[in-house]
């Protein structure tokens, strides 16, 4: 059975980070693995978009509209685009941020409002306030991490194997805070 895991966000809030932990530790759990990342001026604070498969046999990275066992959104706005792409019955986990984007900024487009409480009329969601879990863990850059662990803990992975792929992704002088990120969003 193939798990189709999408990862949404802005540009510079550590998806990549994000898909390189999950996809190394489904590695290590003996699951063939495509990863697949779409990034749209996410130097700019743009969307991106990290497609991860796994399982025992798999051929192409791309997940289609209605596909998405796991959506883990870093930002509201970029759950809701996300939205179509989750399968019924799936789990989308967010991050209750909002990052305005280029348009907002300008003045040119406004921010939907009531994000969260659209989404959790549709489909199981599971929001949180992973900023201040980052914070918590000592840095705010580690949203991520907090997300990872909030989905870790919805899989059959057990808790020691995502621990161990953390210890050999992330650099050694950031291994402290994300270890305590993990840990926060795990026990959430």
């Amino acid at each position: 059975m193939t798990k189709n895991i999408m990862i949404v966000g802005v540009g510079g809030q550590g998806t990549l980070l994000a898909s390189r932990i999950l996809g190394n530790t489904v590695i290590n759990e003996g699951y063939d693995v495509k990863v697949s990342e779409v990034h749209g001026m996410s130097q700019r604070g743009g969307s991106v978009v990290t497609y991860v498969k796994y399982g025992d046999k798999v051929y192409s990275p791309i997940i289609g509209k209605g596909e998405a066992d796991i959506i883990l959104a870093f930002e509201t706005l970029e759950a809701y685009r996300a939205l179509p792409y989750l399968k019924k019955g799936g789990t989308m986990i967010v991050n209750d941020q909002v990052i305005n984007p280029m348009p907002v900024i300008t003045g040119a487009a406004e921010y939907p409002e009531n994000i969260i409480e659209k989404l959790k009329s549709k489909i199981n969601l599971l929001d949180l306030d992973a900023l201040t879990l980052a914070k918590e863990a000592g840095n705010q850059k580690a949203v991520n991490v907090v997300l990872i662990g909030v989905m870790a803990k919805n899989t059959d992975i057990a808790y020691e194997k995502w621990i161990e792929t953390i210890k050999t992704t992330v650099p050694e002088k950031f291994l402290e805070v994300n270890l305590k990120a993990f840990d926060l969003g795990y026990n959430l």
